[in-house]
């Protein structure tokens, strides 16, 4: 007979993951790092016991909220390039539903999340438990069935013997560069402390080798045929081209047949920002110089993206009708968009195979000082950008439509002359040349995947497929335990840090040196913009006391500085690009964590550039403003592709 070992649920699990391991291209690393968590009851005294007993290498960190650790988790995961993990566990109820934007951010990121949220009973016998959802129409519905369409895998363990097959389903999924995402295992409450004699076997080390398959040889050629038919075409490097680690192949790719690219906000950073071709982002954020190109381009080679509306700018950026899509995917599911001709394999392999049929047929696009005239066109905006500064009462910033309280009463109220371009080119100076950046919701991320540059692959953190705040202050963390030798910066709005900050004592917990720069502009100033230019008035965007109907009256202040300093940060706050840089300076003698509470002027925020996004705006409206934008909006909408 089989030897077998008697422990409960909750230790098994402990010690079937501290057995895990990656191989890629021959390099085996330990797939889980350990775990964050918030303990409650649900929890506590189940898996609670278990890491308490006998951890074995997994390390235990606390988190303060339970959406912030798994945003950790996800950060962690993502700039280790997924091939490693921290796995998070709540109790049951709230905390578990705490954690659903965060898978939901996993699965559309496709970045391997690992949750174990507590469940009520199994038994039912003390039903209902604290926290439980009771839900007339079915005793078997609880809270942690909402992460079912959120997770690439969902189980519920109801008997002891099935935490095996679920873990290696888990484990399935986690390390399948195509299909990864979040994956839920429900714990009973019950079950998380009952004891079962599982097989040895289980618990032996297991290396979970990520491949690297190759496409097709029909696809290859339907690809290479697509492509040498085409004079000017344009790649765009995705996320995948970062997590394939394909980024110097994407450069001699384009080197060699002549190919600008472009990138998307999960790709930037694969490529050097200083290669030849690369044209920064593309898109609704996108430089001017990616998006002209872009526009008359008449091949697309879309590589491991997945041609969101913020890359393809609402499908309206590729609105030539004789355009051909190329993909190249290691999903089957995104390399089938806008019926694109398409290989599926891995990026770098793939690009390799390509590439000999693009030889064989002495393929060279039809360029000739274009891009190196589109980048130095872009040069030039650059540099207008990073020297934008106030000038009195006479300034006027990019985005001209806003409240014209807004800018003097921010000016009184908090002394502030930064300009957000101004400030995002002051950090890039400062900050070491292979320092890493990080960004997620609101204007932020526009201005950066626009303005931001690194030689230092992985240097560009952004999560944006599913553009969650609150995702920024809990990513440092995660970063900066993926790469603890380089320093960390996250970009956050005010708005943003508001919604969920409270992962800083973790990060002072686990004495980690991070830098926070909060841009302080009193409000949500890209969802701002976008009513505004719609036609629509300022609406519950900016912080304002309320006037009673609607939130109208003065602006409201929030002193930051004191916000870090509270938590034991070194904290500074910054009303002009001179403080601001010798408050980065002095930031690199710390060794603890820094807060930098920035005083931006709102509406200094980069615009346009030659991009449209496709918005639900009201077709029937009794402002003449509002059915302006939505004649505009209607022909944009016929000049995209329509699928």
């Amino acid at each position: 007979m089989d030897k077998t070992i008697r422990m409960t649920v909750a230790q098994a699990i402990v010690k079937f993951l501290d057995q895990q391991y990656i191989l890629m291209d021959g390099a085996e690393n330990k797939f889980v790092e350990g775990f964050f968590t918030i303990f409650g009851h649900g929890i506590a005294v189940g898996l609670g016991e278990a890491l308490d007993s006998d951890p074995g290498s997994l390390r235990v960190m606390q988190g303060r909220n339970e959406q912030g650790m798994c945003h950790a988790a996800i950060a962690f995961a993502k700039q280790s390039n997924r091939k490693r993990i921290i796995a998070c566990t709540s109790s049951i109820g709230p905390g578990a539903a705490n954690m659903l934007p965060a898978c939901a951010t996993a699965t559309v990121n496709n970045i391997p999340l690992l949750v174990f949220p507590a469940d009520s009973f199994a038994s039912r016998r003390p039903d209902p438990v604290l926290q439980q959802l009771e839900q007339p129409s079915s005793l078997a519905l609880t809270t942690n069935d909402a992460f079912r369409p959120l997770c690439r895998y969902w189980d519920r363990i109801t008997r002891p013997e099935m935490i095996m097959t679920a873990l290696i389903q888990a484990m399935r999924v986690l390390t399948d560069p195509a299909d990864t995402g979040a994956c839920a295992i429900s714990l009973c409450q019950d079950v998380e402390g009952e004891a079962y004699d599982f097989p040895e076997y289980f618990f032996r080390k297991r290396v979970h080798r990520i491949t690297r398959p190759v496409a097709a040889e029909e696809e290859l050629t339907d690809i290479a045929e697509a492509i040498s038919a085409s004079k000017r075409p344009i790649l765009i490097v995705g996320g995948g081209v970062k997590y394939s680690e394909a980024g110097e192949t994407v450069e001699n790719f384009c080197r060699e047949f002549g190919i600008p690219f472009g990138e998307t906000q999960a790709g930037k950073s694969a490529c050097r920002s200083s290669d030849e071709n690369c044209l920064g982002g593309i898109g609704v954020t996108g430089t001017l110089s990616a998006n002209r190109i872009a526009a008359e381009a008449d091949c697309v080679i879309a590589v491991g993206s997945r041609l969101s509306d913020f890359t393809t700018a609402s499908k309206w950026l590729f609105g030539r009708r004789d355009i051909r899509i190329v993909t190249i995917n290691n999903s089957r599911f995104h390399a089938c968009k806008m019926d694109a001709v398409k290989a599926v394999g891995d990026a770098k392999r793939t690009l390799l195979s390509l590439s000999e049929r693009l030889r064989e047929r002495g393929y060279h696009s039809s360029y000739t000082t274009e891009i190196r005239e589109a980048k130095e066109e872009w040069s030039r905006e650059m540099e207008r950008l990073s020297e934008i500064h106030y000038t009195g009462s006479d300034f006027e910033p990019m985005i001209r439509e806003r409240d014209p309280r807004t800018i003097p009463e921010f000016l009184e109220k908090t002394g502030g002359q930064i300009t957000q371009t101004a400030a995002i080119a002051a950090l890039r100076k400062c900050m070491p040349e292979d320092g890493i950046v990080i960004t997620a919701g609101g204007s932020l991320p526009s201005c950066m995947q626009r303005m931001w540059t690194t030689d230092k692959r992985g240097a560009y953190h952004a999560e944006y497929g599913y553009s969650c705040m609150g995702y920024e202050v809990a990513a440092t963390l995660g970063v900066k335990m993926a790469e603890p030798d380089c320093e960390v910066y996250c970009v956050v709005g005010d708005g943003s840090f508001q919604m969920l900050h409270s992962e800083i004592m973790t990060i002072q917990q686990e004495k980690r040196k991070v830098n926070i720069l909060i841009f302080d502009n009193c409000g949500f100033g890209c969802i701002n913009n976008l009513e505004m230019t719609r036609g629509i008035g300022s609406l519950a965007t900016e912080f304002r006391y309320s006037g009673g109907r609607k939130p109208d009256g003065e602006l409201i202040l929030v002193d930051y500085k004191k916000i870090g300093e509270g938590y034991g940060l070194k904290s500074y706050c910054c009303r002009t690009i001179p403080e601001l840089t010798a408050a980065l300076e002095d930031a690199k003698k710390e060794s603890g964590s820094c807060l930098f509470d920035l005083k931006v002027l709102p509406k200094t925020m980069t615009d346009g550039y030659e991009a449209w996004w496709d918005t639900g705006l009201a077709e029937v409206s009794e402002k003449e403003s509002v059915r302006k934008a939505y004649r505009e909006l209607s022909r944009c909408r016929e000049e995209a592709r329509k699928y």
